[in-house]
């Protein structure tokens, strides 16, 4: 499914280069190669632009409708894919023990309740 949307993609893409080389810009374009005439003389006159217009619009919205489905086709194939995301989800988890706490030569002593409406003081720091 994948390689398939790839393969219209890439034929959308070429065919949209085409189509957007054929119109005629201010410079003429790949459709005055032709002839004098270019374009106008295949499809007549003005009824070239707007075939050539319209096709463009097409073949670009197909391209962007294309892409957008191999990139949600894309994200979820890879999910997780990776040999290395696999190696790390099979290794067992390591297990540390808790680091003891040095608690130095700082005393143990509870603080003295509080007295009326005054407010505490913060205990010195030794």
């Amino acid at each position: 499914m994948f390689g398939f949307i790839v393969v219209l993609l890439v034929l959308d893409a070429f065919i949209l280069a085409i189509v957007v080389l054929l119109q005629a810009g201010q410079g003429g374009g790949l459709a005055a190669l032709g002839g004098s005439g270019g374009t106008e003389s295949f499809f007549g006159g003005r009824h070239a632009v707007t075939w050539l217009t319209k096709t463009s619009w097409i073949c670009g919205g197909v391209f962007l409708f294309l892409s957008l489905v191999l990139s949600l086709i894309s994200s979820n194939r890879s999910a997780g894919a990776s040999e290395v995301q696999q190696l790390l989800r099979n290794q067992p988890a390591v297990e540390t023990a808790p680091l003891p706490l040095d608690t130095g030569d700082v005393p143990t002593v509870p603080a003295p309740p509080p007295q009326g409406d005054q407010p505490q003081a913060p205990a010195p720091n030794p």
